[in-house]
């Protein structure tokens, strides 16, 4: 299968550690020219840094904040200068914190909104020039709560539901210019994040992660965590040219732990 990603343009967010990192990876291994960003300078440049040992790996990067309007247009802007129009967005962003609803601020709610879906219809739209004159693809980077809410994750609950909901309507009023977009939520996917959601969990109950884990994976047919190198080939696929029909889709790729139809 020709994934024809050669000299195509993509912008990977939050891509300094976990599925975003992966992702870029991927793709730059597959001859696309990868823009990564996240706030951090010296995560940035490590990725880089391993990425640029690969051969044929064209990696660049800019630090951004994308909870702030001027470091997306920014962002975008520094991406056409080093490597010219985009062809692929690689929406994503990290997980808002846990917590119940009665221990949630307002403060929480408006971070989590501004974060993991304000964030994402910003990328978008200053992406979309580029875009509708080229065609192109948009991945948005969700969560498995998007069909099976997560106990104590109600801002990811609420917040991955508004990004399939534009997901959806976007695809139909983006596929005349040849525009695909798509929802791809990770399950169990052992990235930071998972890490950081278990040990909450394990302190929540007062258990040790280990028994957390084990009552992960027994729910999970594959019987283990999904890698980020797993995520990122399904992801990869769906930005190259050798996807040419799917597009307004929510895609899990969770080892089939989530029961919902």
């Amino acid at each position: 299968m020709n994934l024809n990603l050669n000299g195509k343009v993509a912008l990977v967010v939050a891509s300094s550690q976990g599925l975003g990192k992966a992702i870029a990876a991927q793709l730059a291994r597959e001859g696309a020219r990868v823009m990564i960003t996240s706030r951090s300078l010296v995560k940035l440049q490590k990725v880089q840094a391993e990425l640029l040992q690969e051969p044929h790996c064209e990696v660049k990067y800019h630090v951004a904040d994308v909870t702030k309007p001027e470091d997306i247009k920014t962002l975008v802007e520094k991406t056409r200068e080093v490597f010219g129009d985009i062809d692929i967005l690689i929406n994503n962003a990290g997980g808002p914190p846990g917590g119940n609803f009665d221990q949630l601020t307002d403060e929480d709610w408006e971070n989590a909104f501004q974060l993991n879906l304000f964030s994402y219809v910003r990328i978008i739209r200053e992406v979309l020039p580029d875009l509708k004159k080229n065609g192109g693809k948009i991945i948005n980077i969700a969560s498995s709560s998007i069909k099976q809410p997560i106990p104590g994750l109600i801002l990811s609950n609420t917040f991955r539901l508004g990004l399939v909901g534009m997901t959806k309507t976007l695809a139909e009023e983006l596929g005349p210019y040849n525009i695909l977009i798509n929802t791809v939520a990770p399950g169990r996917i052992a990235t930071e994040r998972v890490d950081y959601l278990d040990q909450l969990n394990a302190d929540n109950r007062n258990v040790s992660k280990n028994v957390i884990v084990g009552e992960a994976i027994k729910a999970i047919p594959l019987g283990r965590y999904g890698t980020p190198e797993e995520f990122a080939n399904m992801v990869t696929f769906l930005a190259s040219d050798a996807n040419t029909y799917i597009t307004g889709s929510s895609i899990l790729i969770d080892g089939g732990m989530v029961k919902a139809l």
